[in-house]
């Protein structure tokens, strides 16, 4: 086992695409068997049941050595006869192999920083073109699943990784980037501000000038106003 890949329920995966299960081990969970115990609710908190094949968590040994450590405790349990406290075992277990590799998926973020780094620098190169090439007037604002296509990552993925680098997600990144774009055009034009958000993609200028002030304390006329 070298990685592990986690799937949501529904989820449709080949037997290609899953090379983990064939060298290590598969571990199916009925959702009912999660009902009336807090896990049921927290499970939806683990980002990574909505990543894609290609990100998949890379084991380092010893992370791979605790992983295969709890498994093994599991499948002793499962191998186990039944008692009044035996689906609570399981429970803690599986909580325990979810928060483990909670744990090593957030130093994967860390120990991977130069690619998401270039990852980074691609989002915002197309949120730049976005922006300058009227792709926005025409389309209307940028949105998450849009940004993750472009770079080939699930919306996920793309969120937390931009959590780990910048504290922001990426509807946050977007409004920054947006309302970078915002300040340049009230500073250095004299269109309208209905205008200006018409261009930046929104229905509505006062949707617009919402967001601005929301972000800057500043209508976008008293934005312009204060570099004149």
């Amino acid at each position: 086992m070298k990685g592990t890949l986690f799937t949501a329920p529904g989820q449709p995966l080949s037997a290609v695409e899953t090379p983990v299960a064939t060298m290590g081990f598969t571990l199916l969970i009925h959702p009912d068997f999660l009902r009336n115990y807090p896990l049921d609710t927290k499970i939806k908190n683990y980002g990574f049941f909505s990543y894609a094949v290609n990100e998949s968590l890379h084991l380092s040994d010893k992370e791979k050595t605790i992983i295969t450590s709890i498994a093994r405790n599991i499948g002793d349990e499962l191998e186990t006869s039944i008692d009044d406290v035996s689906q609570d075992v399981l429970i803690s277990l599986l909580e325990l192999l979810l928060n483990y590799s909670q744990r090593f998926h957030k130093r994967q973020f860390i120990t991977r920083k130069p690619i998401n780094n270039a990852l980074l620098e691609q989002l915002d190169r197309i949120l730049h073109q976005y922006f300058n090439d009227k792709t926005a007037l025409l389309q209307g604002l940028p949105t998450v699943h849009f940004l993750a296509e472009q770079l080939n990552v699930s919306p996920r993925y793309l969120g937390d990784m931009l959590r780990t680098l910048t504290g922001h997600n990426t509807q946050q990144h977007i409004h920054l980037k947006l309302i970078e774009k915002a300040k340049e055009i009230l500073t250095l034009s004299n269109l309208t501000v209905g205008e200006i958000a018409y261009q930046l993609g929104f229905e509505h200028p006062q949707s617009f000038s919402k967001l601005f002030k929301s972000k800057t304390n500043l209508s976008p006329l008293e934005f312009r106003a204060s570099f004149n």
